[in-house]
């Protein structure tokens, strides 16, 4: 079962650079290809108003694919990325059925 992931990317100022050189639907297309070639699935990418930012969500196997992704574009300093899971309600439900047993600081 595939898995879904926000990307959050700061691009670093040479990252920018490769982005007004070629583009951000040629930056597009190789995210598509980085992550189909893993098996995963690019579902929406978005830059912001801040030229070093962008959103994207995207399918991915399982957190080793994802644990790769994030790592390979970290490793380029071209890009600073954060890849947070994301839940959908059912699974939120699920979750708040669970019996976990907790006890919190100082009690």
């Amino acid at each position: 079962m595939s898995k879904k992931y926000l990307l959050y990317a700061k691009y670093s100022a040479s990252g920018v650079s490769g982005v007004l050189k070629l583009g951000g639907t040629t930056r597009q297309a190789a995210i598509e290809k980085m992550l189909a070639d893993l098996g995963g699935k690019l579902e929406a990418f978005y830059y912001t108003l801040n030229p070093d930012e962008a959103y994207l969500i995207c399918e991915m196997p399982d957190d080793i694919s994802a644990a790769a992704v994030s790592m390979h574009i970290d490793s380029t300093d071209k890009a600073d990325i954060n890849l947070i899971t994301l839940l959908t309600p059912a699974e939120i439900d699920q979750a708040s059925k669970m019996v976990v047993h907790y006890r919190a600081p100082g009690s």
